[in-house]
């Protein structure tokens, strides 16, 4: 299962494009889609749902083009998981999910036996009487994944399952996503670089519309290398100069005063060590990078330098 997203553009009212010119392909397994909030992670997810078309480009499953006189093709191929998710709350678990079923054409022996299945695969069947509303925000997020995954789509997109989640109900959504994605294809969106590092080979960095980055997570690691420091500074002032002129990624109060993570590709003008940079260092730096880049470019246009 592969999909291809070619020169993708998408603008609104208001010539607000919120993906620009993006090209990216998907492979098998578990993919990434990392980015800050506005990045156009949604945007994109829009498109590849079909929910939204298109400006300009183009984009494939498997070889099936997203055109209106195939979408109904591509829908079957797909489940989705959105961020928000409140699925009918009067019913019950059993009944809501048999509702989805017979809303995606599951015949409904083999949506009985699915709906067993991942019930027990998710630890929900001791759930299955419950109303939809009296769950909590983990459960209703395995609830809403069984539904994504009830047809059995090739193509299964997820967008930020773990916001606001405990970190136990945040690692069973993660460890699920895993084991769904041996025989399909999974797009993981999210702002939460964590969730990629315990789930991921392959990703893309987002933002602004455009992919600032997309291989795979050890490439991404590379961008960084040799250029995270570990430094120690007295005070909150001398921490305030560090943090005018490089990129902070951490800093914690030790006995001995502030322990600070800072990330540029020349050694800082202070007391620091080298150390080995982090997936969340190097995203940070990319997506910096990308920002103090386009900012040169506008001060040239304008003359400034």
């Amino acid at each position: 299962m592969s999909i291809v997203i070619d020169n993708l553009t998408v603008t609104f009212k208001h010539k607000v494009t919120a993906v620009d010119h993006a090209s990216l392909e998907i492979p098998g397994g578990i993919f990434g889609l990392l980015g800050e909030n506005g990045a156009g992670k949604t945007t994109l997810m829009r498109v590849l749902t079909t929910v939204l078309a298109p400006s300009e480009g183009s984009v494939s499953l498997n070889g099936i083009r997203y055109e209106e006189k195939n979408y109904r093709e591509i829908q079957k191929r797909i489940g989705y998981l959105p961020q928000e998710i409140d699925l009918y709350p009067n019913l019950t678990v059993q009944e809501c999910l048999e509702y989805m079923g017979e809303l995606s054409g599951v015949p409904k022996r083999k949506c009985e036996e699915r709906i067993d299945e991942l019930l027990e695969r998710t630890s929900l069947a001791v759930h299955r009487k419950k109303k939809m509303r009296q769950l909590s925000g983990g459960m209703k997020r395995r609830a809403g994944l069984i539904q994504a995954l009830l047809h059995e789509p090739d193509f299964l997109i997820v967008d930020e399952p773990t916001t606001g989640l405990d970190p136990e109900e945040r690692i069973r959504i993660r460890n699920l996503l895993t084991e769904f994605s041996k025989e399909r294809t999974v797009l993981l969106s999210t702002h939460v670089v964590e969730d990629l590092a315990a789930t991921c080979n392959n990703l893309a960095v987002m933002k602004k519309g455009r992919f600032l980055y997309a291989g795979s997570r050890e490439g991404l690691a590379c961008q960084v290398k040799g250029y995270v420091w570990r430094c120690r500074v007295k005070d909150e002032d001398q921490a305030a100069r560090l943090e005018r002129k490089y990129l902070v990624s951490a800093k914690q109060y030790a006995q001995s005063g502030l322990e600070m993570r800072l990330i540029s590709e020349e050694k800082p003008d202070a007391v620091c060590t080298a150390c080995e940079g982090t997936l969340e260092d190097a995203y940070i730096y990319v997506a910096n990078h990308a920002a103090n880049q386009e900012g040169e470019i506008d001060k040239r246009a304008e003359g400034r330098v």
